[in-house]
């Protein structure tokens, strides 16, 4: 798989963080945020500052395309999503989303070899600047700090502005009365329509979750620009995967 080395140096530059999970230190915020971070992490977790995903999936590449993909977010510092997609099921695409040193970059391959898509420059970097930020579920621990503003929207929504790397979003969780994960939503930038980059509304349905070392994440998902609605996902989403394994550091 492209980018492994640049993978695994992006894993292995992160520090772990000594600080663990504190309920106690977040009963000041609001009862649904509590619920939430409550129900996402456990007491005496460590509050990780990386996630190591893998997962496979489908993605909307004129037609469902298969993929599996493998993927470092280390926050404050960058991300890479490397994947294989397989063309009619049959021809493998190589490449890379990837956030490193500051700069955005998109790179892929027919069979490894033929340039399909390669982008890069400063609409590309807010856009996986944007994409981290929503993808901040699956470390629920950069939330966790007692000293961030919430905004409770009703007892089942709540919103908290993300900062990351130059670019601020607010991120807009859906809960269940229990504080599990079921929908976000946030403006990301982009130009998923061709005419101009901009914010745009990005959105996804959370359709499962796992427990994994002390953390509890969606675990199978759908994603796309605009509102993204679970009883129609295939004319709302582009993005679906289910995630494989999970480690945090």
């Amino acid at each position: 798989m492209p980018k492994k080395s640049a993978l695994n140096h992006l894993w292995e530059s992160v520090t772990p963080n000594s600080q663990v999970f504190d309920p106690d230190r977040l009963t000041h915020l609001p009862d649904p945020v509590q619920r939430y971070l409550n129900h996402s992490i456990a007491p005496g977790t460590p509050l990780a500052t990386a996630v190591h995903l893998r997962m496979h999936g489908q993605i909307k590449l004129n037609t469902w395309t298969p993929f599996q993909a493998e993927q470092v977010i280390a926050w404050d510092q960058g991300m890479i999503w490397s994947a294989t997609a397989w063309m009619k099921g049959i021809l493998p695409i190589f490449g890379a989303d990837s956030l490193v040193n500051g700069g955005g970059r998109l790179a892929w391959k027919l069979l490894g070899l033929i340039p399909v898509m390669t982008a890069e420059g400063e609409d590309i970097t807010r856009s996986i600047i944007g994409r981290m930020q929503g993808e901040s579920i699956w470390l629920p621990s950069v939330l966790a700090d007692g000293d961030r503003p919430w905004t409770v929207l009703n007892d089942r929504e709540i919103e908290t502005p993300i900062h990351l790397l130059g670019e601020t979003t607010r991120l807009r969780l859906r809960l269940s009365p229990q504080g599990k994960l079921e929908q976000i939503r946030f403006q990301r930038w982009g130009d998923p329509d061709e005419t101009g980059y901009g914010d745009r509304l990005f959105s996804g349905v959370m359709e499962a979750e796992t427990e994994v070392s002390g953390y509890r994440v969606p675990s199978r998902f759908s994603v796309g620009w605009g509102q993204v609605e679970s009883n129609n996902l295939d004319e709302t989403a582009f993005f679906k995967a289910t995630l494989d394994r999970l480690t945090y550091r």
